[in-house]
């Protein structure tokens, strides 16, 4: 008999099993958080900016947060931030919103191929937008539009973009909402999950090398921690001690799958950091002061020369991955409304209220203001084409920026393209 007999076999061992990691709730079920630790806002400790990368470790489990259930800062992480500062977050957050609805119901009108919401995500790139120097380098992934509303791109041009039109700086060659531009701090964004992490460690360290003040921030979502560019970045960041800061946003779901299958189960995200020998942070994600309290704290970290830090954002995707996809296929309905960290532009109102900084008649005043504008800068955008406007003008520009010096056979495929789109 072979040696895989199945009568060979030990009888007396217990057998093997795979666990495969399902989510808590499916279609159909009710949602229920209660089962989540959520430390009370102001517990977590702050330590100091020069502290050891161990003194952050017991906060890769915790949480820091600064809005307690009252609408007040409070604890150690309170950023203490001034009320200019706080309104123009609420205003960058609204706008980020309102701006999503428009291009949402652009891409359903046929206008566009498809779009991505960050509904639910807002302070997290708006914050760190303003926790952040201007002259620092953000590596995005595709849900932090905010950091360029925050930067006080136009609305119209990244609308453009989205279109594809004659208005695009990037001429068509990024997919919509993929976006990018140097002078804003906004490099290109890839649709090859993982890759913004070296990227940032590596622009970090070039900044290093030539005596730079600057430094950079990585983003990520939670599934991409799963992919080997991931790691690779740590390694580096940790070996160098790059000037970097490298976000996590889990928003507890990939495309379908949700963050178990990227080892969210067996240990949080920020605890990565551990292992690696870096600082760690665990921020609540809705809490657009506590974001902000913890880019701070990590940028001026790497800006001293003190480390990288790896910080992940608790949230939740409150919309589908993209307007491709229907999350009802794999989660209840009502999921979002029972996350227990809440709405960040609710919380971040409602501080301002309770500071009496703010009302519900202004609120209700600039969401008004604010949908005018989008609405504005989208029909500027339109006058400029749709993208299933766009045909075959200038298509030779599709041949440009590729070589330095254009091989004959290219510049061959170039002309007969061009005099093919003129005879049509």
């Amino acid at each position: 008999m072979s040696d895989k007999d199945p009568s060979k076999l030990k009888t007396n061992r217990p057998q093997l099993a795979l666990h495969v990691p399902e989510p808590p709730f499916r279609p159909g079920d009710t949602p229920d958080f209660s089962s989540l630790k959520i430390p009370a806002a102001g517990d977590a400790a702050r330590p100091d900016v020069a502290a050891a990368p161990a003194d952050t470790f017991a906060l890769t489990t915790h949480l820091v947060r600064v809005l307690d259930d009252q609408h007040r800062a409070v604890g150690p992480w309170d950023p203490k931030l001034d009320s200019d500062t706080l309104r123009k977050m609420l205003r960058d957050m609204v706008t980020v919103r309102v701006f999503d609805d428009r291009m949402y119901r652009a891409q359903r009108q046929g206008k566009t191929s498809f779009y991505m919401k960050c509904t639910g995500e807002e302070a997290i790139a708006v914050a760190a937008a303003t926790a952040l120097d201007r002259e620092d380098m953000h590596f995005p992934s595709y849900r932090q539009q905010g950091l360029l509303v925050a930067r006080g791109y136009p609305l119209t041009d990244m609308m453009c973009q989205i279109y594809s039109n004659k208005g695009d700086k990037l001429q068509g060659r990024q997919l919509p909402i993929m976006y990018s531009d140097k002078a804003h701090g906004f490099f290109s964004i890839s649709g090859n999950l993982g890759t913004q992490f070296p990227q940032a460690v590596g622009w970090a360290m070039a900044s290093a090398i030539k005596g730079d003040s600057r430094i950079a921030m990585g983003w990520i979502g939670d599934g991409a921690t799963a992919e080997g560019d991931f790691h690779s970045a740590l390694t580096f960041a940790t070996v160098y001690n790059a000037p970097v800061v490298l976000a996590v946003v889990n928003n507890q779901w990939a495309i379908s799958s949700f963050s178990g299958i990227a080892g969210a189960e067996r240990a949080t995200f920020a605890q990565r950091a551990m292992g690696y020998g870096i600082a760690g942070l665990r921020v609540d994600g809705n809490d657009a002061l506590a974001v902000y309290a913890a880019v701070r704290w990590a940028g001026n970290r790497a800006r001293s020369n003190n480390g990288p830090t790896l910080i992940e954002f608790y949230t939740y995707r409150a919309e589908g991955h993209s307007t491709s996809d229907d999350p009802s296929g794999y989660r209840p309905v009502n999921e979002a409304k029972a996350w227990p960290l809440g709405d960040p532009i609710d919380r971040l109102k409602a501080h301002l209220i309770a500071l009496g900084e703010w009302d519900e008649e202004r609120h209700v005043a600039m969401a008004v203001e604010l949908d005018a504008t989008v609405r504005a800068a989208q029909k500027e955008a339109e006058k400029l084409g749709i993208l299933p406007q766009q045909g075959k003008d200038n298509i030779g520009s599709m041949f440009e920026d590729v070589y330095a010096d254009m091989p004959w056979h290219i510049a061959e495929q170039r002309d007969a393209a061009i005099a093919e789109s003129k005879a049509e």
